[in-house]
């Protein structure tokens, strides 16, 4: 009794069950007419899966079949009142074309839907993706506001407040002080105007020197006026630390933010277009469902631009600069093949993805409705999802280059390089200011000292006369 299981496990093993379509290669020995846009007999431009031979070769290898292609002129599955879809010729109902030609497998990006599985058999997804949004890599800026970015309104409106405190407080202490020696000592009766300016100015010289690191001396022996020099040479260091740790951040971080990182900015900002292929299945999931909620404000998107479809991924492509708030939606894989495309031809970056992805899509083949090639084309794709060979096979038909990879810059810098112009821009520009202020100054000095000499001189002669 104990060998029974085993005996049972070794029949069920090695013989196979009659009429199991699990077990049962419907496909060892066929001939199918299939279909691929990217085969090299069809017209170019045509959008298709670029995996889609290497697969064809997979299964036809582990299926035993063989194939030949039919030539086609459609992007789109679906048939419309234009014309004919590649489902057209799983049905036979393509004009002008002989019966001889019908198709038996359509690979396509093709994502299944309840409207046409009455009349088309999907097999489980090969391809597993989602949409994106393309987007110009954006100019580099001048880094004007570096200077101004460690600290936040409140801190600069507080700095600039107890400045004006201190000096305050400094002065009118000194002058406090300087009085009241004055009547202790009458022999310090000589204390004017002009002196009391003089240290007013130390005092300035103090409280801006020890902002700009330059220290600065107390001249003044007593110790309340000791007290407030030292509470603003602690508040200074601190100050002065929290901005120059900071200023380093803001002056080596990219300030060219993307145009869009999520579908949520596209639908928030009013001056930002979309385009779509007219042919995709984003035009048709947009265009034929009532949808709500992000998909019917995308849908007013398009209505809202009317140059928002294009025929070709490359017409879709070619409008999307820096300047002109364009984005493209389409699956990440054509998004990758024109990011490499563009590479190839300029040697720049010029296109990224944008960081958030939007909504997924699974890609299946096609046969004709009932057909006896389902079950085993379906056993192929579930080897071919095992082995792993199809994110595999993007290393071979996708090789992004790595200074293009089409990700957004995380503003962090794999390498190190020596700082730019742009970098350190707002330091020149408040160098700029601050030259301009003391040229407007020393004119303004000029002026009031010329008109003062003219005004002396006219006495002086008045006198002699």
């Amino acid at each position: 009794m104990s060998l029974l299981p085993f005996v049972i496990f070794l029949i069920w093993f090695f013989i196979p069950i009659p009429g199991s379509s699990s077990m049962a290669n419907t496909l060892n020995g066929q001939h199918l007419r299939v279909i691929w846009t990217r085969w090299s007999g069809n017209p170019k431009g045509l959008v298709g899966p670029l995996k889609g031979g290497v697969l064809l070769e997979f299964l036809s290898k582990r299926l035993n079949f063989t194939y030949e292609m039919v030539q086609v002129t459609e992007n789109k599955p679906e048939p419309s009142e234009k014309g004919p879809g590649l489902f057209s010729y799983l049905w036979n109902q393509v004009k002008f074309v002989p019966f001889s030609i019908q198709s038996d497998l359509l690979v396509h990006d093709t994502s299944a839907s309840f409207q046409y599985n009455s009349v088309v058999d999907y097999t489980l997804p090969w391809i597993y993706d989602h949409f994106a949004f393309l987007i110009p890599v954006p100019d580099e800026s001048a880094n004007i506001n570096a200077v101004v970015k460690p600290f936040q309104w409140p801190v600069w409106l507080g700095l600039g407040i107890s400045i004006v405190c201190v000096i305050a407080v400094l002065n009118l202490m000194q002058r406090y002080l300087e009085c009241r020696s004055v009547i202790e000592t009458p022999s310090r009766s000589n204390y004017n105007l002009t002196t009391a300016k003089e240290e007013t100015r130390e005092q300035y010289l103090y409280v801006f020197g020890n902002l700009l690191s330059q220290g600065g001396s107390c001249k003044s022996k007593r110790l309340p006026y000791r007290l407030v020099a030292g509470v603003w040479t602690l508040a200074a260091f601190v100050f002065v630390q929290a901005y120059t740790s900071t200023l380093f951040t803001y002056v080596v971080t990219p300030n060219n933010h993307p145009l869009v990182d999520s579908v949520y900015d596209v639908i928030d900002n009013g001056d930002i277009n979309v385009l779509v292929r007219e042919s995709g299945s984003m035009n048709t999931l947009l265009s034929s469902n009532n949808y709500t909620g992000l998909f019917r404000n995308l849908r007013k998107k398009l209505d809202s631009f009317p140059n928002s479809k294009c025929a070709a991924v490359s017409d879709c492509i070619r409008p999307i600069k820096p300047e002109s708030r364009i984005v493209f939606l389409e699956a990440n894989v054509y998004l990758k093949d024109a990011i490499r495309n563009d590479f190839k031809k300029t040697g720049k970056c010029n296109l990224q993805i944008a960081k958030e992805e939007f909504i997924a899509i699974m890609s299946t083949l096609v046969l004709q409705k009932n057909s006896r090639y389902t079950q085993s084309i379906q056993q192929g794709v579930l080897n071919l999802q095992e082995n792993g060979l199809v994110n595999f096979w993007d290393t071979w038909f996708r090789p992004m280059p790595p200074q293009c990879n089409g990700k957004p810059q995380s503003g962090k810098k794999k390498e190190l390089s020596p700082l730019s112009l742009k970098n350190v821009t707002g330091a020149f520009v408040v160098l700029l200011v601050g030259l301009s202020l003391s040229l407007l100054a020393f004119l303004g000095e000029k002026i009031i000292s010329r008109q003062h000499r003219n005004r002396n001189g006219a006495v002086g002669s008045k006198e002699l006369k």
